[in-house]
């Protein structure tokens, strides 16, 4: 039986050899396996210099300062670190809740924590973006407050692909005195993404997006008297106070690798992975009834969300078993509902249900991509006699 092709990038991407060989070495006793917090011996000085090295690696990734960098289990626990650490300061130094803006189609990381501030008092308003998938500055303009104190809108939508211009949305913020927060788990190495251009004040990664271990991400926080965060797991006041627990050296040395291989690949890759999805898209563009979702120029070069109207959803996943790929977001995947990313930007349930995510990445060949084409082609021809 011939094994699919990957197609789902955009949910996780397979950790590269060069990654896994260098946290191979942090594992066992003839390595780095030590607790980087035992300061009393060599193991842990050894193994504390190569979370630095990793931390140091990251930083460069995205033009920060290591000192700015924050370790955490993933971007989910980096947006819940940053949306309630800061709502959690604000509402000590003002002994009230304030105002929160979103947009309307964050991933769930973002948008579970703001449901959730919404129950502790805080108001949340949850941006509509544009049919595109874009989010302007004139409607966060808009939608800002007295009392609003922090905004959080991700780069890349995780669905879409669109890519939202958050250095604009910045400056917005910038002259209210408002923190901006920007959830990057899908545009960290794969566009560039540099934290003094963008100006942002804390932004969210995920090594497993580019080629790193699941389990590990990372928080910017922007060294500043304005940026202020209380932790969410206490125990030790690992990360200067910030998150608590054991650093896992071989994940973080994982990311730093990854981070360090996104960066010197990054060009390369980008322009690669954009050729392969234009050619999908060329290959498949004239089947009756298929329309792109989301913007075709605002985005990033692996995603490509397509609808298939006149075609049931469900059944025509389960007929492209070739190819291993997604209706929307991996989170969302146990849902049959219509994903709520394509409902915001105007497809109606069955157009949503029959909408289909295709992801591109690294290790994605030019063959592949023509036998995903044979294969669309051969399923829709099919689907529309029956």
């Amino acid at each position: 039986m011939r094994k699919p092709i990957y197609l789902d990038y955009a949910a996780t991407t397979p950790v590269a050899p060069e990654v896994a060989a260098r946290m191979v070495e942090c594992l066992t006793l003839d390595g780095t396996f030590a607790n980087p917090a035992s300061r009393s011996h060599v193991y842990g000085w050894q193994a504390e210099e190569l979370v630095e090295e990793a931390r140091a690696q990251v930083a460069s990734l995205i033009n920060a300062d290591p000192r700015e960098i924050v370790w955490t289990s993933g971007a989910t626990e980096a947006n819940n670190l940053a949306l309630k650490g800061v709502a959690e300061t604000y509402r000590t130094n003002h002994h009230a809740g304030g105002h929160i803006v979103v947009s309307a189609i964050e991933h769930k990381a973002v948008l579970d924590p703001a449901s959730w501030l919404e129950a502790q008092g805080f108001r949340v308003t949850y941006l509509q973006p544009t049919p595109e998938g874009i989010i302007t500055a004139d409607a966060l303009a808009a939608a800002l407050q007295a009392d609003t104190f922090l905004v959080s809108i991700m780069q890349v939508n995780n669905e879409l692909g669109c890519i939202n211009d958050i250095k604009d949305l910045v400056e917005v913020c910038k002259a209210r005195g408002i923190l901006f927060h920007c959830d990057a788990a899908q545009s960290a190495g794969k566009i560039p993404v540099d934290v003094k251009t963008l100006g942002v004040d804390l932004l969210s990664l995920s090594a497993h997006k580019f080629y790193g271990p699941k389990g590990v991400g990372a928080l910017y926080v922007r060294r500043s008297g304005d940026v202020k965060i209380a932790a969410q797991i206490h125990g030790g006041g690992h990360e200067r106070g910030m998150r608590s627990g054991t650093l896992p050296t071989h994940q973080l040395v994982g990311m730093g690798e990854a981070a360090r291989l996104a960066a010197v690949h990054l060009d390369e890759d980008c322009e690669r992975i954009a050729r392969l999805r234009d050619r999908l898209w060329q290959g498949i563009a004239d089947l009756p009834g298929i329309k792109r979702n989301g913007s075709s120029i605002d985005c990033v070069s692996g995603i490509l969300n397509l609808a298939f109207s006149n075609a049931d959803g469900e059944m025509l996943l389960l007929s492209l078993r070739d190819l291993a790929i997604s209706s929307g977001s991996a989170c969302n995947s146990a849902s049959m509902s219509p994903s709520y990313v394509l409902q915001t930007i105007g497809l109606d349930d069955e157009a949503a249900q029959a909408s289909l995510r295709f992801s591109i990445g690294r290790y994605t060949t030019a063959d592949e991509i023509e036998y995903a084409i044979e294969h669309l082609r051969g399923v829709i021809a099919k689907l529309h006699k029956a």
